[in-house]
């Protein structure tokens, strides 16, 4: 069909969460040899125009929650135009490496934060 497949929207929103942790100072990496997971318990995603194979894109994310135990990061996929493709978030909760809920460490809340 010549349109994105909206698949490839999640995995966008998994590379601009990861930039944007790296960018305040912190790394999924950094969090999970500490033995702590972010794992993503709910995804919504509204597509609001199509993206097409060869067009230039850029996910804006942020930090839209922050609690004690989780973080809510919101996204917005935009063409080099301007259009506003589509628009979602994902919700996290912090566990351990045996999959128990735990307090996000402070550290990185505090980075989140910034």
């Amino acid at each position: 069909m010549g349109i994105v497949h909206h698949a490839a929207y999640m995995v966008w929103f998994e590379a601009g969460r990861s930039e944007l942790m790296f960018e305040t100072g912190s790394s999924y990496t950094q969090l999970e040899s500490e033995g702590y997971h972010l794992p993503v318990v709910e995804a919504t995603a509204r597509f609001l125009s199509p993206a097409r194979y060869g067009d230039v894109v850029t996910v804006r994310t942020w930090v839209e929650e922050l609690g004690s135990r989780g973080v809510t990061f919101g996204y917005e996929v935009v063409k080099e135009d301007g259009n506003l493709l589509a628009t979602g978030r994902t919700v996290h909760i912090c566990t351990d490496r045996a999959g128990n809920v735990r307090t996000t460490p402070r550290w990185a809340r505090e980075l989140l934060e910034s």
